[in-house]
């Protein structure tokens, strides 16, 4: 399985982002909830996943270096994969400063105050526009996908791929599938 991808980025990518951006929003909910025991344990948790978001960060920069110099893609590509490339490093660099930053928080013993939250919030700048090209890259110039499906005859009323949206059977109306006849291909490539 793991063998049929070019490259492991999409991987490690996807932990990085989820557990970056979990951090940044449980550290909002941490500073904005009344000391007690749920304040403490949101913000616990929101460290704990700062921390594995850094860790994974290294294997998503590591892997996203690899793709960026051996993922096969052309000129046009190449100038988005760039953007990306640029983004998702001032991401890693920015977390990883504010990683460090909680670390010395947590070992005095001290919350995150207003001007760490606001760098979050900062910091996750970088990371949704690096994941918005990654997306771009994939979806929009295929790169990095070994091959396209064969869209030919592919029709969503068609019964022999399992998954009918006939009108008999969901009782949906054919109003919005003007423009859709019987068995006509009607996949969306807009970018």
């Amino acid at each position: 399985m793991l063998g049929a991808l070019p490259n492991w980025h999409p991987i490690f990518v996807h932990f990085t982002v989820a557990l970056l951006t979990v951090a940044v929003l449980l550290f909002i909910v941490a500073h904005f909830s009344p000391p007690g025991a749920f304040g403490r344990t949101v913000r616990l948790v929101a460290r704990v996943n700062l921390m594995l978001g850094a860790l994974f960060t290294i294997g998503t920069v590591l892997t996203g270096w690899y793709a960026y110099n051996t993922v096969p893609h052309d000129a046009a590509s190449h100038e988005v994969m760039t953007i990306h490339r640029n983004w998702a490093l001032i991401a890693a660099a920015t977390f990883a400063l504010l990683a460090l930053w909680c670390v010395r928080n947590w070992l005095s013993n001290r919350r995150e105050g207003t001007a760490f939250v606001l760098a979050t919030l900062l910091a996750a700048t970088p990371l949704v526009m690096a994941g918005h090209y990654g997306g771009t890259l994939v979806y929009g110039y295929g790169v990095g996908v070994q091959q396209l499906p064969d869209t030919e005859g592919h029709a969503h009323n068609d019964h022999g791929h399992g998954h009918d949206h006939g009108d008999d059977d969901h009782g949906h109306n054919d109003d919005h599938h003007e423009g859709h006849g019987d068995g006509e291909d009607h996949n969306h490539h807009e970018h």
